[in-house]
């Protein structure tokens, strides 16, 4: 009995379930729900602001900030340059991984990190806005909202004591809105100099980085709690290194370079010349020597004519400014003059400067070829030869033109400074497009914490100009009136600095700055007459340490100021 009554439970237990299953799947798709409801679609402006908050997060920011211009030019770009920008990607991040991966393991004992596998995937990045600023620096600021949720396919293989661990990252998301400056801008390709990164905190959007880890085919982020670790690990990292003011600095080329400024001198003298042909039917040549530095717009460098010699001697010096040792080469050309006509080439030569020791002098013998191409025959004929004496000289760094420097450097508060104060420095630079109903003579007055400050009166250099011919005039004329020969000054030039020492940062203060006209003639009709102002708060120049804008100004057509400000601690 007891063999019989077990075989027919597992039979009833198997029967109903199996009743039980067919009951509900006949209830799960013949009877529906009667409070279900179809969505009810609405406009934008219809919707709650709980709802709108809800919708925010996926409006691109174009849509909801007016300084955010619409990109999707770029976005098309980077769709159809995306597997040629995938290969060109994933080839230097391995070139740069490499030296930086053979500086650490030995530290940690393994034997060996490689890439099994790197690729991006098929899905590009997308931006959903940018924002440009436009300063009156040599530099260029955008700040793109970037989101990628990507299919990369990354395997990294890490060999240590016998054993070969791999780790792969898979469907990475990214959501960041950096701050990408490119300066200083040069006119040399790819005309900036220095790429700096950052996060900004006034946008308050943190960066979002989301992906799949496995290590020996299983899914490690799927273990409870280290999803959430990884993700704050992740933002706390990224936020301390990368957060403004701190920045990620990718140099793309030597600013003195690109900008093509003096770094040293190269002192050339031009001994003799041996066994010159003669270019002249009748008689001897009559030789000189040019020189110049590739690269240099500058006139040549020449010397005298020697008369009926073929074997002359110059003993002339010349000096010429050197601006990339690497790539300019001195060129050097050895003419026949001729009293009529054109001057007859006799041989040349070319002296690259990086084969020249710095401060080291030299003594070189060349031989005159007709060209420098080195498969031409005619080059073995025989020309002859010059003798040359070359140094070069680079400048040392305190020689070096401060223009090379980075503006954007700020100098430090004097000393007596308080510890947790410094000195704000306020400087007026000019204004544009000022003008008054009855006069136009502007100058700039500054309220800041109950103190006036003011400048003078400038006027442009044009202006400058008719006014010394004016005195000059009235000095001849005494009865003539002088300031009958004034124009109006629409766009003053001040250059003038004021400094406030405080015991604090003024992260709540703000500064009010008026443009005033003051009557230049004796009266009391109209004496003084407001050309416009401007409010500035002075919380983004205690973060940035330094400002240089232009503001409009109130109540003026057009007008604008160009105000410096700077935050200078003793730190």
């Amino acid at each position: 009995m007891g063999i019989v009554s077990t075989i027919l439970g597992f039979c009833g237990f198997g029967v109903g379930i199996s009743i039980g299953l067919l009951i509900g799947y006949y209830l799960f798709i013949y009877f529906q729900p009667t409070d279900v409801k179809d969505p009810i679609v609405r406009p934008l402006v219809e919707q709650d602001s709980k709802s709108l908050q809800r919708l925010l997060p996926e409006i691109p920011q174009w849509v909801k900030n007016p300084d955010y211009d619409r990109v999707d030019w770029l976005n098309k770009f980077i769709e159809n340059m995306w597997p040629y920008l995938d290969k060109a990607i994933c080839k230097t991040a391995r070139t740069i991984a490499k030296p930086i991966i053979a500086e650490q393991i030995p530290k940690y004992k393994i034997d060996s990190v490689e890439f099994e596998a790197l690729t991006l995937g098929s899905l590009p990045p997308t931006f959903q806005g940018m924002k440009v600023y436009v300063t009156d620096e040599k530099e260029l600021i955008m700040e793109p909202c970037m989101k990628w949720a990507g299919n990369p396919n990354i395997i990294v293989a890490v060999k240590a004591f016998g054993l070969k661990a791999t780790v792969q990252v898979v469907d990475l998301q990214v959501f960041a809105a950096p701050r990408i400056t490119l300066k200083p801008l040069v006119p040399s390709f790819p005309c900036f100099a220095n790429i700096f990164v950052s996060l900004m905190e006034k946008i308050r959007l943190e960066p979002h980085v989301d992906f799949g880890l496995k290590l020996l085919g299983a899914d490690v982020m799927a273990i409870p709690g280290l999803y959430r670790f990884v993700q704050e690990l992740i933002k706390d990292q990224v936020a301390n290194m990368y957060l403004w003011p701190k920045t990620l600095q990718v140099p793309i080329m030597d600013p003195a370079k690109a900008m093509k400024k003096p770094v040293g001198i190269l002192n050339v003298k031009v001994v003799r010349a041996m066994k010159l042909k003669k270019k002249d039917l009748m008689g001897a040549s009559d030789p000189y020597v040019k020189m110049k530095l590739t690269e240099d717009k500058l006139p040549s460098k020449k010397t005298t004519v020697k008369y009926k010699n073929l074997n002359p001697e110059w003993n002339e010096e010349f000096n010429l400014v050197v601006k990339d040792p690497e790539s300019q080469a001195l060129e050097i050309v050895v003419y026949d003059w001729e009293q009529v006509g054109k001057h007859d080439k006799m041989g040349m030569n070319v002296i690259p400067l990086k084969e020249l020791t710095p401060d080291e002098p030299k003594v070189l013998t060349l031989d005159l070829l007709k060209n420098m191409d080195p498969n031409d025959a005619q080059n073995e004929k025989s020309r002859g030869q010059i003798v040359l004496e070359a140094l070069y000289k680079p400048f040392k760094d305190s020689e070096i033109p401060k223009d090379v420097e980075d503006s954007d450097e700020v100098q430090k508060a004097p000393e007596g400074t308080p510890a947790g104060g410094g000195l704000l420095v306020i400087i007026f630079h000019e204004a544009q497009d000022v003008e008054g109903k009855h006069h136009t003579n502007p100058y700039a007055r500054l309220l800041f914490r109950g103190e006036e400050r003011k400048t003078k009166s400038m006027m442009n250099d044009d202006k400058k100009v008719i006014l010394e011919n004016i005195k000059l005039l009235f000095d001849k004329h005494p009865l003539l009136n002088p300031t009958m020969y004034i124009k109006k000054n629409r766009d003053p030039r001040w250059e003038e600095e004021f400094q406030f020492p405080l015991e604090e940062p003024p992260t709540n203060d703000r500064i009010h700055v008026e443009v005033i006209s003051t009557s230049s003639r004796m009266g009391l009709l109209h004496p003084k007459e407001t050309l416009g102002y401007v409010d500035i708060n002075l919380s983004d120049v205690v973060s940035n340490k330094r400002i240089n804008e232009k503001y409009h100004l109130i109540d003026s057509k057009n007008g604008k100021i160009q105000i410096e400000l700077q935050w200078r601690t003793s730190g």
